[in-house]
């Protein structure tokens, strides 16, 4: 600053120039109290460097631990005083992270607390692991081994193609299919069926399948299968019917498909009645209404038959049918038909045949009214010359015999296995102890197996057996 009057002094004023020209805005009063140390560091901010080029209120907002440094003068102590105005505080906040130092590489990093349980720390070349990835701890597998070891299951033997000294003739495959009539598409036979359910207090899986010839003859299958559900909750009942038509026949597929839809309608409908039987085990009820049934299906599909022109005698069908309650309290397992087939029970690790028998005759045939008794030794009043008597044009021709009515109704336990099947799996099983040995390994592990298991079960192929299987295994909880 030079005396009033004299010259300016060029450069050597220019620092009043910037300190009172008309084009420095006024900052206004300050918004915390005015001391000689607010002032001094305001001025020695207006004179420096790098706060020159900005404005007031850019000062004010430049936080950070380095503006204290930068607008302090180099002679300039740090203040001891309390925290002054907000906008030059005399103690610096520390950043929300603050960086952490580069480590000293000729001092090791210190450790951090370590338990008695954890691992020793890898050394510093060791790779650790990707983050996110949790490396596993040395003492989780020692744990597994302080506890008992689990019971032993037992061994389930895997699953075979064939049982016997060599493979079936016949490709395990399907071959040919049957011909088709685009007037009836409805008649066509899938190769193989597969059903499976579970309710009340067992598990029910079903298959039916064609044989190796006919699937190498390109025939359709004569086994039908049909399960059903009737009612609902625990009053529901569960019908699964099976049915094989004769060998040669035509048609021999639709008959038994048909034997199977008329006995599911006629169960279908006397369902609530059924139920309350097997439920009060009305052994007796069960048998007479369940052979009405039976005879009504089987009679409508001989008149269906002559209705076609067929033979009423070769257009029919074996049929074999099980009740399943679904309420879990009753374990009454019910079967009714007629014809071949095979009703089996693996129980203790062993196949039972329980296949009822035909009802025997109780007592001799009953004499006619009138008639003389016969002797001891038969009648010595006439003598057999062997001659043939024609039959008499009274008395109506001779039906073949039919088969008789079969019934059981049978109480499970469980881990019982009841089996089901037609004649294609209940020949070689009773024929083939190995067979029976395969299937005992594979279905007493006390839990079903699922379907494809199942299915694979039931199609192990025998030498000489190469007929249609239909399958139903009920396993007891």
């Amino acid at each position: 600053m030079s005396q009033q009057g004299d010259r300016s002094t060029g450069h050597q004023d220019d620092w009043w120039g910037q300190l009172y020209d008309d084009s420095t805005g006024d900052t206004g009063p300050a918004p915390a109290p005015d001391s000689l140390d607010d002032r001094f560091a305001s001025a020695a901010g207006t004179v420096g460097q790098d706060a020159a080029r900005g404005s007031g209120p850019q000062e004010k907002d430049a936080p950070g631990p380095s503006a204290r440094p930068e607008a302090r003068a180099p002679w300039e102590h740090p203040s001891t005083l309390p925290p002054g105005p907000v906008t030059f505080p005399s103690t610096p906040k520390p950043p929300a992270d603050p960086p952490k130092p580069p480590a000293d590489p000729l001092k090791p990093p210190a450790d951090p607390p370590r338990t008695p349980a954890d691992p020793p720390k890898p050394p510093a070349d060791t790779p650790q692991p990707a983050s996110g990835v949790t490396a596993p701890k040395p003492s989780r597998p020692d744990a597994p081994s302080d506890a008992p070891p689990p019971p032993p299951l037992p061994r389930t033997p895997p699953p075979v193609d064939y049982i016997g000294s060599g493979p079936p003739t016949y490709d395990p495959e399907p071959n040919a299919l049957p011909p088709a009539d685009p007037d009836h598409l409805a008649d066509l036979v899938p190769d193989t069926a597969l059903d499976g359910a579970r309710f009340g207090s067992c598990t029910l899986r079903a298959v039916s399948a064609r044989g190796d010839s006919a699937r190498f003859r390109g025939e359709p299958r004569r086994d039908c299968l049909l399960t059903a559900r009737f009612g609902t909750g625990d009053q529901a009942l569960v019908l699964v019917a099976v049915a094989t038509g004769r060998r040669g026949t035509p048609g021999a597929h639709r008959a038994a498909a048909e034997a199977c839809h008329w006995i599911g309608r006629a169960v279908g409908r006397s369902h609530l009645r059924l139920g309350e039987d097997i439920r009060s085990a009305r052994r007796g009820e069960l048998k007479s209404g369940l052979q009405r049934l039976t005879d009504r299906s089987l009679g409508k599909l001989r008149a269906g038959a002559a209705a076609q022109g067929a033979d009423p005698d070769e257009y029919t069908a074996d049929l074999r049918c099980l009740l399943l309650p679904a309420d879990p309290v009753c374990r009454i397992r019910v079967f009714f038909g007629v014809g071949a087939g095979g009703l089996f029970r693996l129980r203790d690790g062993e196949w039972q045949d329980i296949e009822p028998c035909a009802a025997d005759t109780a007592g001799e045939p009953v004499v006619g009214f009138g008639s003389l008794p016969s002797a001891p030794e038969g009648d010595r009043l006439t003598m057999d010359l062997g001659i043939t008597t024609p039959p008499s044009p009274y008395e109506p021709a001779l039906e073949p015999p039919r088969s008789p009515f079969l019934f059981r109704a049978s109480v499970a336990q469980p881990g019982d296995t009841l089996l089901l099947c037609s004649g294609g799996l209940a020949d070689p099983l009773r024929d083939e102890p190995e067979l029976a040995e395969h299937l005992t390994a594979r279905w007493s592990t006390g839990e079903a197996p699922g379907l494809t298991a199942f299915l694979a079960d039931t199609l192990v192929r025998v030498k000489g057996y190469a007929d249609d299987r239909t399958a139903v295994a009920v396993w007891e909880a």
